[in-house]
C-alpha cells in the first residue's frame, strides 16, 4: 500500500514535515541549558529548540547517546538525533559517527548523515581537510557537493558572533551564513549552551535547508561543545 506522505514527497520534492521550510529564509537554533551539566560538568544529552525569525518554535531536537559515550568521548562521540515537530512526529534524523578532532591528517574527519524518516538519506555534512580553517561540504543524497561552508581561523566566541559562510558550489560569494551568536559573558563562561542563526536563500532546496540545520549542530559539536577537560576547541587544531 502506498503511503500518502511518501507520494506527496515524490510529487513535491519536499520531505514530509519539512514543508514549513519552504516559507522561510532564516532559522534560530537554541541549545537548552542543562542545570546538572552546568553544576557538575557531567555531560548530558544535548537538546535544541529550533525557531523561526519571530522566535516561534517550529521543531525540537534531542540527542540519543549513552552516558559512557558522552562522558568518555566528549564532542567526538557518535550519536543520533531526532528532530520533531509540534505533534511529536519525527521529521529529520541525524546520524553522527565517532570521529577524531585533529585536522593535521585528512582521515577520520567529522561527518554527519541527514535523513528524512524512515531512513531516507537527504544529504550529508562532511568536514574537508584544511591546515588552518574549518571547511565543510554539504552533499546531496548521491554524495555530490552542492554547497560549501567556511569558518574563521579562530572560532572563539569572544564578545561577538562567529560566522561560518555558506557558499554555492561554483561561487566564491556567500549565499548564506551559520552564526554562533554571543550569549553573554556568564552563559559563555560557565555553560556550553549555545545559540545559532542560519540564513539561506528563500528558494534554496528544502532538503539543503534541512542539511544546513544538521551542519549547524555538527559545528556546535566540533567547536563549541566542551571536551572532557572542560575546554572548547577554537580551531581545526583542537
Amino acid at each position: 500500500m502506498v503511503n500518502l506522505s511518501d507520494l506527496m514527497w515524490v510529487c513535491s520534492g519536499v520531505p514530509p514535515g519539512l514543508e514549513y521550510l519552504t516559507q522561510i529564509d532564516q532559522i534560530l537554533i537554541h541549545q537548552k541549558m542543562e542545570l546538572l551539566e552546568a553544576i557538575t560538568s557531567f555531560e548530558t544529552k544535548n537538546r535544541y529548540v529550533i525557531k523561526n525569525s519571530l522566535g516561534q518554535e517550529i521543531y525540537t531536537a534531542k540527542e540519543d547517546s549513552d552516558c559512557c559515550t558522552r562522558n568518555c568521548c566528549g564532542p567526538n562521540r557518535m550519536f543520533e538525533m531526532k528532530i520533531k515537530d509540534h505533534s511529536g512526529q519525527e521529521v529529520m534524523h541525524l546520524v553522527k559517527p565517532f570521529r577524531c578532532t585533529s585536522c593535521f591528517w585528512p582521515c577520520c574527519l567529522q561527518e554527519m548523515e541527514v535523513q528524512s524518516p524512515p531512513s531516507t538519506t537527504i544529504g550529508y555534512v562532511v568536514q574537508n581537510w584544511h591546515p588552518f580553517k574549518p571547511k565543510l561540504s554539504i552533499l546531496g543524497a548521491a554524495k555530490e557537493t552542492l554547497l560549501t561552508i567556511e569558518g574563521p581561523f579562530c572560532a572563539c566566541s569572544c564578545c561577538g558572533d562567529v560566522d561560518f559562510e555558506v557558499m554555492g558550489k561554483d561561487s566564491d560569494q556567500p549565499i548564506g551564513r551559520i552564526s554562533k551568536q554571543w550569549s553573554g559573558l556568564i552563559k559563555e563562561a560557565f555553560t556550553d549552551s549555545d545559540n545559532f542563526g542560519i540564513q539561506f536563500p528563500m528558494d534554496l532546496d528544502v532538503k539543503m535547508k534541512a542539511v544546513l540545520m544538521g551542519a549547524c549542530i555538527l559545528i556546535d559539536f566540533m567547536f563549541f561543545e566542551s571536551s572532557g577537560d572542560g575546554d572548547q576547541r577554537c580551531s581545526v587544531f583542537g
